[in-house]
């Protein structure tokens, strides 16, 4: 069990900290916006690159240092992109509350929500660093014990995106005017937007 409980500590320290992933799961989790579906998207992501670096590819990664460079040039894209929209709606100042942004009237934006919680987590290279080479590294040296060290950290996962997604509902008396959403959609553009120019920064050094 030591192995378990290191990895999930490790986990969640990895996670924990503020990033694209986090600020969108944050965001719909406000919203109140295909929330379960958010969670287990990021969540299963997790598990899924977890194992692949505990089953060794992040050996492959190590040597192929090209796949980290396309994933850095496709991350900082995909949140660009979606910090310029956010940018849109803060400086526009759409009429949103939380009664607009109650699920039953936005349904059909779940396949819109998919693709961005799946580009934003597979397509983060941040990700693949802590997840394919930093977890999968570490829980080698755990030897027999490496999938008890696995699934702890895909319990952090579980655990983290299941208290933010459903614990931002606590902030939904503080968001519930226009001017509100404008600040919290500029806050999450200069996320993005900063997020994307750290990414490309180390393809000039």
């Amino acid at each position: 069990m030591i192995s378990f409980f290191a990895g999930l500590g490790l986990g969640l320290s990895l996670i924990i900290a503020i990033g694209a992933q986090n600020v969108f799961v944050l965001r719909q989790g406000i919203r109140r916006e295909h929330v379960l579906v958010v969670v287990v998207i990021c969540a299963l992501s997790d598990a899924v690159l977890i194992a692949t670096g505990v089953a060794g590819l992040g050996f492959l990664l190590e040597r192929v240092p090209w796949l980290v460079d396309a994933a850095r040039i496709l991350g900082a894209v995909v949140l660009l992109v979606y910090g310029l929209l956010a940018a849109r709606r803060a400086w526009r100042g759409a009429d949103q509350t939380l009664q607009d942004a109650a699920p039953a009237k936005r349904t059909g934006r779940l396949t819109a929500v998919i693709a961005l919680a799946l580009a934003l987590t597979w397509l983060n290279p941040h990700v693949y660093l802590d997840t394919v080479l930093m977890l999968g590294s570490i829980a080698a040296t755990h030897g027999d014990g490496r999938w008890l060290f696995a699934a702890g950290a895909m319990l952090a996962s579980v655990l983290w995106f299941t208290a933010l997604g459903y614990g931002a509902r606590g902030l939904a008396r503080w968001l519930n005017t226009a001017r509100a959403w404008r600040i919290l959609d500029a806050l999450i553009a200069l996320v993005m937007i900063v997020i994307a120019v750290s990414l490309v920064l180390p393809l000039f050094e």
